[in-house]
């Protein structure tokens, strides 16, 4: 959720809440500060986590893509290959018997692929290109 749709949300609430109009302006505004610097803190802690020496912090986004992708590879590509060659072969495998949950991963992969897609379209529209 982008700082504007919070800021007009919480001015909603301002609306129904504050009836003076120079405080509700007060109070839109101090948020809508406060909203910025914590986007500004993010953004400088994610600039230093991308910094960082230690793989482990520096990698953990890229990491969980790789687990999510590798994983899609082997429950849509290595275990149907591996079936498809085991009942060929004349073994009894078993291997359409493993489960996979594949609501979890794709909570997380789509959670990663629509905030990449956004900061696309952020790119695309020139935003923080400092």
């Amino acid at each position: 959720m982008s700082i504007t749709k919070i800021a007009e949300v919480a001015n909603n609430v301002l609306d129904k809440f504050v009836q003076d109009k120079d405080l509700k302006e007060q109070l839109s505004h101090d948020l809508q500060k406060e909203l910025i610097s914590l986007d500004k803190a993010q953004i400088s802690l994610n600039a230093e986590e991308a910094k960082n020496g230690n793989w482990f912090v520096s990698s953990w986004r890229p990491c969980i893509g790789y687990v999510c992708g590798f994983s899609l590879c082997t429950h849509y590509i290595i275990l149907p290959i591996a079936t498809w060659i085991a009942v060929v072969s004349g073994t009894d495998l078993q291997l359409e018997k493993l489960e996979f949950d594949f609501s979890q991963l794709t909570t997380i992969l789509l959670s990663l692929l629509g905030m990449s897609s956004l900061r696309t379209a952020e790119k695309f529209r020139g935003v923080h290109n400092k």
